[in-house]
């Protein structure tokens, strides 16, 4: 494997985001928590919260603020209902704000959903910490993290998921605006990633 392409396992948070849901019976977290273990990565933490912007903010302010987390997965919260916060909670926290996520989870969803045109996912930087917001179903984070595949199961260029994305682009923007690394419950990592594989389950 090439230095540009070479594995860095990360310290990950997963937050899921729900006012019905426990950890007993929270799939999606159990989903991402299971694909981030599954791909060489560690789960520093999982919690899950009610769709309240304020008690979200205050877990990611303490999550970022932790030196040995490289990033944080969340999902829920990306509709427009009036309990649907989760982009307000996470915004006022940005270093720099990475629309290209965003918009590449929509257009994979829209091959799969046609209201996916009214999610609003985002990601942004904050610190070296890198934040996403996925959807919050185990089927539409699945299809977000890997994309739309052929009969195949290879990826198709037009809609790769935003594991690739992180893959091309992530180094570029360190180049930009710089990260750092740390240390954690595993090797020492920074944002400078590669994903490998595809997701299963």
């Amino acid at each position: 494997m090439s230095a540009a392409t070479e594995f860095t396992a990360l310290n990950l948070c997963v937050l899921t985001v729900s006012d019905s849901r426990t950890l007993e019976n929270d799939s999606s977290g159990d989903f991402l928590c299971g694909a981030l273990k599954e791909h060489g990565h560690y789960l520093f933490d999982r919690a899950l919260l009610p769709d309240n912007k304020y008690l979200l903010r205050a877990k990611l302010s303490n999550w970022i603020a932790e030196e040995a987390i490289d990033g944080v997965l969340v999902n829920g919260g990306t509709g427009f209902t009036g309990r649907d916060s989760t982009p307000e909670a996470i915004k006022p926290l940005l270093d720099k704000e990475m629309p290209g996520f965003g918009e590449q989870m929509r257009q994979i969803s829209l091959n799969f959903v046609a209201t996916a045109i009214l999610s609003r996912q985002v990601a942004v930087i904050r610190g070296k910490t890198l934040v996403i917001n996925l959807p919050g179903q185990p089927k539409s984070i699945k299809e977000t993290l890997e994309g739309l595949r052929d009969a195949e199961g290879k990826s198709v260029a037009k809609a790769q998921g935003i594991f690739a994305a992180v893959a091309k682009n992530l180094r570029r923007a360190k180049s930009v605006y710089p990260i750092g690394s740390c240390t954690g419950n595993g090797p020492s990592g920074n944002l400078s990633i590669y994903f490998s594989g595809t997701l299963n389950g």
